[in-house]
């Protein structure tokens, strides 16, 4: 195979995201063997490109190698479920609804904690950030514009997560934002936002901007409760 189609660009990401997805939903099952020279042909790519994916999958807890075996797909205990490709990957198949359960209580334990302390750190140009993507949010909600609006809640919970200062939870970016996307992505938000949503969102900007942490975390809190509600009423 020729070194222009080796060093393809995106060629790399492609094979790992069908092997991913694959092995996310099931097709390839824990204990799955995998040749790599079946790979590179049923992939149309060079042993390299299959031999670097299966590094990557490694470093992610999916794949494991076993002496005598060979490269195998990993129990799913050991995988890093906190890898936003894991969550992409999982979000794309039928463990989605499960997947949006486990991140809606993670984000339910993370989130009204990062916006009372966000309350007590945030800085004067965060608190301008939360606005704006605030006013953004409604007038893209309006518009339906779902893209945008994906756009400024993404900002959002990701400045929130920032501005609290902590660095464990600023690590939980990828996380939340990977919710939000596969939210809008795979067709779980309304045609218009829900309003009730942009008024908690502006709760919190504004509790966090007054230095309100209680109101911070309570505005929150029911900004997952609201997330949540609105996933399982659409999956009825």
């Amino acid at each position: 195979m020729g070194t222009a189609e080796q060093t393809k660009p995106g060629l790399h990401q492609t094979v790992l995201d069908d092997l991913g997805r694959r092995i996310a939903s099931g097709a390839l099952p824990s204990g799955e063997v995998l040749r790599i020279d079946e790979l590179a042909e049923s992939h149309g790519v060079s042993r390299p490109v299959i031999r670097e994916v299966v590094r990557v999958l490694q470093s992610m807890g999916v794949l494991v190698t076993r002496r005598r075996v060979g490269v195998t797909v990993a129990d799913q205990k050991a995988w890093n479920v906190f890898d936003p490709r894991i969550i992409r990957w999982r979000l794309n198949g039928e463990g989605r609804a499960a997947q949006l359960d486990s991140l809606s209580e993670l984000r339910g334990g993370v989130e009204p904690i990062a916006a009372k302390l966000a309350a007590q750190r945030a800085t004067p140009a965060q608190c301008g950030d939360l606005t704006k993507a605030v006013m953004d949010m409604a007038v893209h909600g309006k518009s339906g514009d779902l893209e945008a609006y994906l756009q400024a809640d993404l900002l959002f919970h990701r400045t929130l997560l920032a501005a609290s200062g902590n660095e464990m939870l600023g690590a939980l970016t990828d996380v939340v934002s990977e919710v939000l996307i596969g939210r809008t992505h795979h067709g779980l938000m309304p045609p218009e936002p829900n309003p009730a949503a942009i008024r908690l969102h502006a709760d919190v900007a504004q509790a966090v901007q007054s230095g309100d942490p209680v109101a911070a975390e309570q505005a929150m809190r029911e900004i997952i409760v609201e997330a949540s509600q609105a996933l399982r009423d659409d999956q009825r």
